[in-house]
């Protein structure tokens, strides 16, 4: 599995909480689900996104927003309307004593709205586990990508018979919206250039794509620089230079990373012990991980563990 895919493997948009919405201005909608990501297209009209840290966006027609969470945010048809009477939702659908679809929201209306109304699809992401929290640190609060007028006919269309249908029609949107945060993360990422993280950048390169792709597919290998440079078809040399070089780090210290952060989602999200995850990550042994594992994240395994536990306990996402 290719990091992207890893990291989103833990983040699904399971009981979506808007399908397809049309609103007529003066409107708001204040997402108040602390979800990990909530992505936004507007498929018609436009509105102004209002991040917690004040910070203001606009998207229009084409554009797809992915907002990180766990902050509230408002999207408003304009910054005026917060101040003046207007029709207001809110979107609180993943707490314990939530019951709730986008359906359900009095005064959205499904399907063919007036004309000049503003038409969104609305995703609120669940996360499953702690896997996407590397995904999340290498995305900005907000980012916006703009999308073809011939995709935003099509997903209305989707949408619109999604939200027709009874049977299966979450479980058609769900995946829908999943497809859509795919396909828009890796238009950013490619976009970003620079700014993308150094795995992203690193499976776009000729050279450490194949080493990165035998690494992220095995990660339990006994990993050396030289076995790395061999998928690469190049001398050790080169393809440490060149890993330092595009992906900020010597290859080990990024493959002690990531083991890492696989480790840190097996301790907090299985039942798993110390030696098999120790295993699972490439550690001959449970003290060598444990060891590892202190050093790069402060705590021991166990002392992590139980500090996820009552983290999870206490509902905080």
């Amino acid at each position: 599995m290719d990091p992207l895919s890893s990291l989103l493997s833990g983040i699904r948009a399971e009981g979506s909480v808007v399908s397809h919405a049309v609103l007529t201005a003066p409107w708001s909608i204040t997402f108040a689900d602390a979800a990990p990501l909530t992505m936004v297209s507007v498929l018609r009209g436009g509105g102004m996104l209002l991040l917690s840290d004040g910070t203001e966006r606009a998207i229009g027609a084409g554009d797809t927003a992915v907002v990180r969470g766990p902050a509230r945010f408002r999207l408003v048809d304009e910054p005026a309307t917060v101040h003046r009477p207007h029709t207001a939702y809110e979107i609180n659908c993943f707490t314990a004593d939530a019951a709730c679809t986008g359906q359900e929201l009095d005064g959205i209306h499904w399907g063919t709205g007036p004309e000049g109304a503003t038409a969104l699809i609305v995703g609120a992401y669940r996360a499953s586990g702690h896997r996407h929290e590397r995904l999340l640190r290498a995305l900005p609060p907000v980012l916006v990508i703009a999308e073809d007028a011939e995709v935003c006919a099509w997903l209305e269309n989707s949408a619109a018979d999604a939200a027709r249908l009874s049977a299966g029609s979450q479980a058609l949107m769900d995946r829908l919206l999943d497809w859509a945060l795919v396909c828009t993360l890796r238009t950013w990422f490619d976009r970003a250039g620079a700014d993308a993280p150094g795995w992203y950048r690193g499976l776009a390169d000729p050279v450490l794509a194949p080493a990165l792709h035998a690494f992220h597919g095995r990660p339990a290998e006994n990993w050396t620089v030289a076995s790395l440079a061999a998928h690469a078809g190049v001398s050790r040399a080169l393809f440490a230079r060149r890993f330092t070089e595009l992906m900020g780090r010597p290859p080990l210290t990024y493959l002690t990373e990531c083991r890492m952060d696989d480790a840190e989602a097996l301790l907090a999200d299985t039942d798993l012990s110390i030696a098999q995850i120790a295993k699972a990550v490439g550690y001959a042994d449970a003290f060598g991980f444990s060891t590892a594992f202190k050093r790069h994240k402060g705590l021991s395994p166990s002392t992590f563990r139980t500090t996820a536990a009552r983290v999870t306990a206490r509902g905080r996402p």
